[in-house]
């Protein structure tokens, strides 16, 4: 293990937390809320005093390999956390480090699973910073770092692969640091582009903005107790198209920008990801008809769940845990589901399910033809053997990882349904679940341990499992 290159790439995370910090603190200021801005003025301060203390001698060796990539970034996203949860504490909004360390982690990670029984009570700079989290770990702030900063040359692909969600991450031009700048210029242009909707359609720049973030970033968080249930039919729209387009693999609108609109198409896990929306809509729509006045305002919930479920945003419009069984369930299956690779959505991946789906069929086919070679293909090119291998690892450590953390919140003595969608909801960075943690809930019922727990979760889901299940390695810490 590098640990100066480690040490250094931490200490410049920390440096951008603190610029980050001083946006709540504006906006404190804005709204006369002298404390709450003070509060998040002293938290840049200590996060710029440590990242130049940690990150004033340079790395003897700026080499970084695989391990210290999955390190940074399994330690930063940790970092990160803790010191974005010291001025939820300083201000008062959220007295506990252990309830404020979760609601930090699940801005970060996109979850938008809360401990607050009441949001509508924070400060404007909490809320502000609460959804501000969602739009910086949507995209991941190493990708950020690297659009700014040439920190390690070539080796930062390294970076990349530990934090962008998907099987496989590559570039979309030669240089790591154009591919960066690429994908936060599409970034910022969706959210301006939500933002000034959101704005036409009525809400003011607070609420477009704090809605826009935690859209674009698939995070949840909302700054009303209704979520966006208390938003016009119109805005609700606005938000559900933003949020599918959220999901989408950002790779589409590189060929967007590049003029190539049929090639969006040719991408098959977004027909995948597009067909599984229309039909999971249309089903839950039959399904709670008779619950809501008009086919449009069913078209309009389901839709609207339907998005917010599959591209682990979190966001509601109603109360999903009154809807009839085939509905919910349907909603679980699309929690595990997710959105597609390469977006900043959570979840297992579209990409992963067709591999998987076809590899079953491969599997059946040789079984009735055992001299048959039957490559596996995606988007007309055969996938390599590494990333089929690569995709049912994941899927078992997943489930591995999902039912040792139901059986270690269980001893809280909740329900099975609670539990095991408490789970999920953090796994794949959704937010809400069902029964006792479902949209009308908050998961504030979860003894300290169980938060515990489950912020590993949210941690692990959002990068991919491996950076945060290395560090358990003994192995991984060995100097070289």
């Amino acid at each position: 293990m590098n640990f100066s290159i480690v040490r250094f790439i931490l200490g410049w995370i920390l440096k951008f937390e603190s610029v980050f910090l001083l946006l709540p603190a504006l906006v404190g200021l804005f709204y006369g809320e002298q404390r709450a801005s003070g509060s998040y003025l002293i938290s840049a301060a200590l996060c710029l005093l440590v990242g130049f203390l940690v990150s004033f001698k340079p790395p003897v060796s700026r080499q970084l390999y695989m391990r210290e990539g999955f390190a940074c970034v399994a330690l930063g996203w940790l970092v990160m956390s803790i010191f974005g949860a010291v001025p939820f504490v300083l201000c008062g909004d959220i007295p506990s480090c252990t309830d404020a360390l979760f609601e930090t982690v699940s801005g970060f990670t996109t979850t938008g699973a809360s401990i607050l029984t009441d949001v509508e009570a924070l400060t404007h700079a909490s809320l502000f910073w609460r959804s501000f989290t969602h739009w910086v770990g949507g995209m991941g702030v190493f990708v950020f770092i690297m659009a700014i900063l040439p920190l390690m040359g070539g080796s930062t692909m390294n970076l990349m692969r530990a934090e962008s969600p998907g099987p496989s991450v590559g570039k979309l031009v030669p240089r790591v640091m154009d591919t960066a700048k690429i994908l936060y210029g599409i970034y910022l242009g969706i959210t301006l582009l939500q933002s000034i909707l959101l704005c036409i359609c009525g809400l003011d720049l607070f609420e477009s903005l704090t809605t826009t973030f935690g859209t674009v970033g698939t995070g949840g968080f909302g700054i009303y107790n209704s979520s966006i249930g208390g938003f016009s039919p119109v805005v609700q729209n606005v938000i559900t198209v933003f949020m599918i387009l959220s999901g989408i693999n950002y790779m589409a609108y590189f060929y967007l920008l590049r003029r190539e609109p049929r090639k969006i198409f040719a991408i098959e896990e977004v027909r995948w990801y597009l067909a599984v929306i229309l039909a999971s809509a249309l089903v839950i729509c039959a399904n709670i008809r008779p619950l809501y006045g008009t086919l449009g305002e069913a078209l309009r919930h389901s839709f609207f769940q339907v998005g917010s479920i599959i591209t682990t945003t979190g966001y509601s419009t109603a109360d999903f845990d009154a809807w009839p069984m085939l509905s919910k369930t349907i909603l679980v299956l699309l929690m595990f589901c997710g959105a597609c690779a390469g977006s900043t959505g959570g979840g297992i991946k579209v990409s992963r399910f067709v591999i998987l789906f076809k590899t079953i069929g491969r599997e059946l086919s040789t079984m009735i033809h055992p001299r048959l070679v039957r490559k596996i293909k995606m988007d007309g090119h055969s996938v390599p053997q590494e990333v089929v291998r690569s995709t049912h690892v994941y899927i078992s450590v997943y489930f591995i990882l999902l039912l040792a953390s139901m059986l270690l919140i269980s001893v809280d003595g909740h329900n099975f349904t609670t539990n095991f969608t408490a789970v999920a909801a953090t796994l794949n960075n959704i937010g809400p679940g069902l029964d006792l943690v479902g949209p009308a809930q908050n998961f504030a019922l979860y003894s300290a341990f169980s938060k515990y727990v489950l912020i590993f979760d949210m941690l692990a889901g959002r990068l991919e499992l491996f950076p945060m299940l290395i560090l358990l390695l003994p192995s991984c810490w060995k100097k070289y």
